[in-house]
C-alpha cells in the first residue's frame, strides 16, 4: 500500500494470476541457395506457394535447398528460412556518364625521351550508394608519367591497362595506377617500342571494397615490373587505360584530367531479388544486404510533364504530372513525376510486360510532403515502398545545365524537365548457387541468438560434416532449445549415398562417426526420390526435413514428447523410393550408431523406424521424445521464471513459484509426458548464502515417459487339462 499523508482511499491492483505460458516447439529453421529473396535475413514462410513467391522456384542447382524447405512445409506451416550469402550480384540499370576516352598526344612524330611525360588523373565517380560506373580510357601519342585513379566508396565497373609499343623510338613509358584494381594489363610492341620497358604499379584504394589483386599480361614485348598492392579494401574494378608509344620526333606535351559523373542508376532490391544474367554488379550498403537480381525481367520507366504525352504508360495514370501542392505553396514548379515498374520478360508474374508497381505524382524535391505529411520525394518513396527496386541516383536526362533534382524546394525553384522518356531495363545480375561450407555456417549462425529467433527444429538439407558439427555445437548446443536434423553424405566427396550394400552402410556410419555426440541432434539414413513438379523430373532429396516435419506434426496431433517414429506417426510423404532401404541387419548396424533408419514396408508405406538422438552415452536423452520433452518444459518454466527476477527470495516468492510450476507439470503428466515429478524450492536449497548472493534456486525432478523400441511377445503352449496359473499366467 502507498503511504498517505491525509485521509483518502487508494485503489491498488495486484496480479497473482500468472501461469506457465505455452511455448512453441514446431518452428523450423533452414538455410539454402535460392533464385531471389532477402539475403542473410531469416524470413517466415508458411506454405510452398509462399516459398516460391519469396524465394523462387527450384532449378538444377538449388533443388536441395528448395525441397528441404518445401518438404518441411508439407507437414506444418512455420519455417524461418535464410537465403545464404553466396557470390550473387544485383542487376542494375545501365551506367551513363562514365569516362569513355582520354587521348594524350598529337598526330606528329611523338615525344622524345628527354621531354616531360604527361600526367593523367581519373577521379572515381561520386554517386549516392557507392555505385560503380563503367570507365574506359584510351591514351595515345605519348609517354605517361603517372595515371592516378581516385575516389572513396565508389569505383568503376571494368578495368584493363594496355601499354602499346610505338612505331618509332625514343619514348619512355612508366605508368602508376593508384586507387583502383585492374583486371588486365596488355603490352603490345607494334614497332620499335619504348626506350625503356614500362613499369606499372597498381594500388588498392582504402575506403572502398573488393580490390582485384591480380593482373593478366599479354605481351609481345617485356615489362619490368607489375606490382599489385591492396593498401585498403580497394575498388572491385578499375578503368581501362591504353598507353601508346609515341611516334618519334615530336616534343609536344599534353596533360589531361577527367572526372567521371554518373546518371540514372536503379537496382532491383528489397524483398524479391534474383539473377538470370551474368555481368558485373555494384557495391555499397544495399548491395551487401540484398545481392542477387532479376536479370532483365525488371524494367523501370519514368515521365514528367514534358514527356508524359509521349509516354507509353500514360494511360496507367489519372493525369499528367505537373506541380505538386507542396511545391506550389512555396512558388516552386514542375516537380512531379510518374514512375512505373514492369515485369519485362514475365519471370516474376508469368506474363510479359505485367505492371508490378506504380508511383504517381511523386516529387523531385527532397523535402516534398503529401497533404498528410508523408515524405513524397520520389527516391525515398520508392526505396521505402517498392518491393522490387532501389533507386540509387538521379537521371542526367534533363534539359539545360545544373540539374536540380533532389534539392529542397524554394521560392521560384523550377525543376528541370526530362528531355526524353526514361525507360531502363535492369541487367548484369549474377547467380551463384554453389554455397561454400563457410557461407552455410555463417547463415546458420544467425540462429544462435535464442532471444531473437524462436526455433525448435533445424534442418540441414544436404550438408557436410563440417556444417553439421557447426550447427550441432554452435547453434543447437549453444541455444539448448532446438534440435538439428542431419542426413548423411559420402564424407570423402559429398556424394548422395544410393544403394543398399555394406559399402553404403559404411559411408553412413563414417559420416555419423565424424559428428559430435549430442542429444540436440538427430540423424536419419539418407535420401528419398521424389517428383519435382516444377521441372518435370525426379530428384534425390535429403530426408532430414521430413524427420523434422514428423516432429512438428506430432506436436500438432499429440504432443512434443511423443515419438515421431513408427507406423502411427512416422509416415514419410512424397516418396517414390528410398536411396537406401535398409534390411533388418543393416538397421541393427545403423541404430547401434544412433542413426534412425527410414524404411519402406510393402503395403505400409515409408516410415521413420527409430527415434534416437546422436548422444553416444546411454541415457534417457538418447531418445528424441525425451529431449524434446525437456526442451518444452525448460523453455516454458524458464519463461515463467523471468517474472521472479528482482522479487524477494522469501517464502512467499518461493511458494508463488511452486504454484506456477506444479500445475504445469501436472498437465504434462496428464498428457503422458512424465510419470511423476517433484518441485523443490524452499529453505533447503535457498539457503542464506544463496539469498545473500542474490540467487534463486529451484530443483525440478521429473520421470520422463519412454517410447517403446523393443517388443517381446511370448507365446506359451499348454496341455488341455492344465490351469494357466500353474505355468505363470
Amino acid at each position: 500500500m502507498p503511504f498517505q499523508l491525509s485521509p483518502g482511499v487508494a485503489v491498488v491492483e495486484k496480479d497473482f494470476t500468472s501461469i506457465v505460458p505455452a511455448v512453441s516447439s514446431s518452428i523450423g529453421a533452414a538455410v539454402g541457395a535460392f533464385s531471389w529473396g532477402p539475403v542473410m535475413e531469416p524470413v517466415t514462410v508458411s506454405s510452398e506457394n509462399e516459398l516460391t513467391t519469396r524465394f523462387g522456384k527450384p532449378n538444377d542447382s538449388n533443388f536441395q535447398s528448395f525441397f528441404t524447405a518445401a518438404n518441411f512445409l508439407s507437414y506444418t506451416n512455420n519455417l524461418l528460412l535464410v537465403r545464404a550469402d553466396a557470390g550473387h550480384v544485383n542487376s542494375v540499370s545501365a551506367a551513363t556518364g562514365g569516362v569513355t576516352a582520354i587521348t594524350v598526344g598529337t598526330a606528329g612524330s611523338g615525344y622524345v625521351s628527354t621531354a616531360a611525360a604527361p600526367a593523367v588523373t581519373i577521379a572515381a565517380p561520386t554517386v549516392t550508394g557507392g555505385v560503380q560506373a563503367t570507365a574506359v580510357a584510351t591514351l595515345s601519342g605519348g609517354a605517361i608519367s603517372s595515371i592516378a585513379i581516385s575516389g572513396t566508396m565508389t569505383g568503376y565497373s571494368s578495368a584493363t591497362v594496355t601499354i602499346t609499343g610505338g612505331g618509332g623510338t625514343g619514348a619512355t613509358a612508366t605508368a602508376t595506377v593508384a586507387g583502383g584494381a585492374v583486371t588486365s594489363i596488355t603490352i603490345v610492341n607494334g614497332g620499335t617500342g619504348f626506350t625503356s620497358t614500362p613499369t606499372v604499379t597498381i594500388t588498392g584504394n582504402a575506403g572502398s571494397a573488393g580490390a582485384v589483386a591480380g593482373a593478366i599480361v599479354i605481351s609481345t614485348s617485356t615489362i619490368t615490373a607489375i606490382t599489385v598492392v591492396n593498401a585498403g579494401t580497394g575498388y572491385t574494378t578499375a578503368p581501362a587505360i591504353t598507353v601508346a608509344a609515341p611516334p618519334s620526333g615530336t616534343t609536344a606535351l599534353a596533360t589531361s584530367a577527367v572526372t567521371a559523373t554518373i546518371g540514372l542508376k536503379i537496382r532491383n532490391g528489397l524483398d524479391y531479388i534474383s539473377s538470370y544474367l551474368g555481368g558485373a554488379g555494384i557495391v555499397g550498403e544495399w548491395a551487401a544486404k540484398y545481392p542477387g537480381s532479376l536479370g532483365n525481367s525488371l524494367k523501370v520507366s519514368m515521365a514528367d510533364s514534358a514527356t508524359f504525352a509521349a509516354w507509353t504508360y500514360a494511360s496507367e495514370f489519372t493525369g499528367a504530372p505537373g506541380t505538386s501542392p507542396y511545391a506550389s505553396d512555396i512558388n516552386a514548379s514542375n516537380d512531379e513525376l510518374h514512375i512505373i515498374v514492369i515485369d519485362e520478360d514475365g519471370l516474376i508474374s508469368g506474363t510479359k510486360d505485367t505492371i508490378l508497381e506504380r508511383f504517381a505524382f511523386v516529387s523531385k524535391a527532397s523535402d516534398a510532403k503529401t497533404s498528410d505529411g508523408t515524405n513524397n520525394f520520389y527516391r525515398d518513396v520508392i526505396n521505402s515502398r517498392s518491393s522490387w527496386i532501389y533507386w540509387m541516383d538521379h537521371t542526367v536526362t534533363v534539359a539545360g545545365t545544373g540539374a536540380n533534382w533532389g534539392s529542397a524546394a524554394t521560392a521560384a525553384t523550377a525543376y528541370k524537365s526530362l528531355t526524353a522518356v526514361v525507360t531502363l531495363s535492369l541487367i548484369g545480375g549474377t547467380d551463384d548457387y554453389a554455397l561454400t561450407d563457410g557461407e552455410k555456417m555463417a547463415a546458420f549462425s544467425l540462429f544462435d541468438n535464442a532471444e531473437q529467433f524462436d526455433i525448435s527444429l533445424v534442418m540441414l538439407g544436404k550438408a557436410s560434416t563440417t556444417v553439421a558439427n557447426h550447427v550441432i555445437t554452435n547453434v543447437c548446443g549453444t541455444r539448448l532449445d532446438c534440435v538439428a536434423f542431419v542426413s548423411p553424405e559420402a564424407v570423402a566427396n559429398g556424394d548422395i549415398i544410393v544403394g543398399s550394400t555394406s559399402t553404403e552402410i559404411g559411408y553412413i556410419t563414417a559420416y555419423r562417426d565424424a559428428l559430435t555426440s549430442s542429444s540436440y541432434a538427430v540423424m536419419d539414413s539418407g535420401y528419398k526420390y521424389q517428383y519435382d513438379r516444377y521441372n518435370d523430373k525426379y530428384r534425390y532429396i535429403a530426408l532430414n526435413a521430413d524427420i523434422a516435419g514428423l516432429c512438428a506434426r506430432a506436436d500438432y496431433t499429440n504432443d512434443p514428447w511423443f515419438s515421431p517414429g513408427g507406423l502411427n506417426r512416422g509416415q514419410i510423404k512424397n516418396v517414390v523410393r528410398l536411396a537406401l532401404n535398409p534390411n533388418k541387419t543393416q538397421r541393427d548396424t545403423l541404430y547401434k550408431k544412433g542413426v534412425n533408419p527410414v524404411v519402406t514396408f510393402p503395403g505400409e508405406g515409408t516410415v521413420l523406424f527409430g527415434d534416437k538422438t546422436l548422444l553416444a552415452k546411454p541415457s534417457a536423452f538418447d531418445r528424441i521424445n525425451v529431449r524434446r520433452l525437456f526442451i518444452v518444459m525448460e523453455k516454458a518454466i524458464a519463461t515463467a521464471a523471468k517474472f521472479q527476477l528482482f522479487e524477494f527470495n522469501d517464502p512467499f516468492t518461493r511458494a508463488q513459484f511452486r504454484s506456477l510450476v506444479e500445475p504445469f507439470l501436472r498437465d504434462v503428466q496428464g498428457r503422458r509426458g512424465i510419470t511423476d515429478f517433484v518441485v523443490k524450492c524452499d529453505e533447503s536449497n535457498n539457503t542464506g548464502q544463496v539469498i545473500d548472493a542474490n540467487e534463486f534456486v529451484a530443483d525440478i525432478f521429473v520421470k520422463p515417459n519412454r517410447s517403446i523400441n523393443f517388443i517381446t511377445l511370448n507365446f506359451v503352449a499348454a496341455r488341455s487339462g492344465i490351469n494357466f496359473t500353474e505355468i505363470g499366467a
